[in-house]
């Protein structure tokens, strides 16, 4: 697929990467470093983004070229960190956009590889396992032999870091490393990168006391396996710009004795609880799959369109057969 992939890019003089409706450092790294990559080649590349970038993300520079606007004059466009439809409904819902990936050239370039892709349109799918898209943009630009500059180099760094938070969960590979040490022989660097995101993670007091507040509210089941958090919709709204809720609390919920997976659900009021998934066991993956979802075995998501009720009994449910299905000694 590396090379069908090259070629359609290679014949193409308009580009449009297109981020789902859930962006994230991998997500939007990978798109900043396709827009430099392809930028190289002579291409004009448009980012386009459904949703807004949100702002603790921001110390990514170049995020401000992310559109909301589909450019639907392109004669390509490039999926980023999904191969999911459920992922990209605001995008599918955009005037023109369902129409131009159904009669035009579309690429995915994913690595989340534990659930089936589920797209309703013909895609050309370089979707492999690895720890980050970033990762498979690497390889496709090595397979290439396209020149990697200081400015990509630095952008597939962050998204290589922010999926792998720094190189340390358990999908890093050797290849990781080596990918690190060669993006770092082109420009990157983890310092300078890890001083801007820093300045931007500066929490104000109200969000140190929010956060009290949802660990105060941390619920627990199947004997403290599962740990859940839920937050509504106004929370969302009050504190979303700041800081994302549910990142502020779920790796210190992993990290709780006998707490096997933690789970942050975010209520909307049309209906809708997403889900954010995060496992000391190698579970996340198929407990997302329950709902439609997906992910990594340590990292996943859903979304729903259910009573918080159900979907917590469900949830409840879905890890106890997770962790007899993982650890049937247990």
């Amino acid at each position: 697929m590396f090379d069908t992939a090259k070629t359609l890019i290679e014949q193409s003089k308009k580009i449009i990467v297109i981020q789902a409706e859930n962006p994230d450092g991998d997500s939007l790294g990978s798109s900043l470093a396709l827009e430099e990559l392809l930028g190289d080649l002579g291409k004009e590349v448009i980012l386009y983004c459904p949703v807004d970038i949100p702002k603790y993300m921001r110390y990514i520079r170049g995020w401000d070229r992310v559109v909301h606007d589909f450019d639907t004059t392109a004669d390509l466009a490039i999926i980023v960190d999904t191969a999911a439809d459920v992922l990209m409904t605001k995008v599918l819902e955009a005037r023109g956009v369902r129409h131009y990936l159904e009669s035009h050239p579309v690429i995915v370039i994913d690595h989340h590889t534990e659930t089936e892709p589920n797209l309703s349109f013909d895609t050309v799918a370089l979707i492999e396992e690895a720890p980050a898209a970033a990762q498979v943009i690497y390889r496709l630009a090595m397979h290439a032999g396209w020149d990697i500059n200081p400015s990509a180099a630095e952008h597939l760094m962050i998204g290589l870091q922010a999926d792998t938070l720094g190189l340390t969960t358990q999908n890093v590979t050797p290849e990781s490393f080596h990918t690190a040490g060669e993006l770092t022989a082109r420009g990157a660097s983890v310092a300078k990168i890890e001083e801007r995101r820093r300045e931007f993670m500066k929490k104000p007091q109200s969000i140190l006391e929010y956060k009290g507040r949802l660990i105060e509210r941390i619920e627990y089941f199947l004997d403290g396996k599962l740990a859940l958090i839920r937050i509504p919709f106004e929370e969302i709204q009050e504190f979303s710009d700041l800081y994302n809720p549910s990142v502020l609390v779920l790796d210190e919920m992993r990290l709780v004795i006998g707490v096997e997976i933690a789970v942050a659900i975010k209520s909307y009021p049309d209906g809708k609880q997403t889900g954010k998934l995060r496992s000391n066991s190698p579970i996340s993956a198929d407990i997302a799959g329950y709902f439609g979802g997906g992910g990594h075995k340590y990292a996943a998501g859903f979304r729903v369109y259910d009573e918080h009720e159900q979907v917590v009994r469900e949830l409840i449910e879905a890890t106890a057969k997770c962790l007899e299905k993982s650890n049937p000694s247990s």
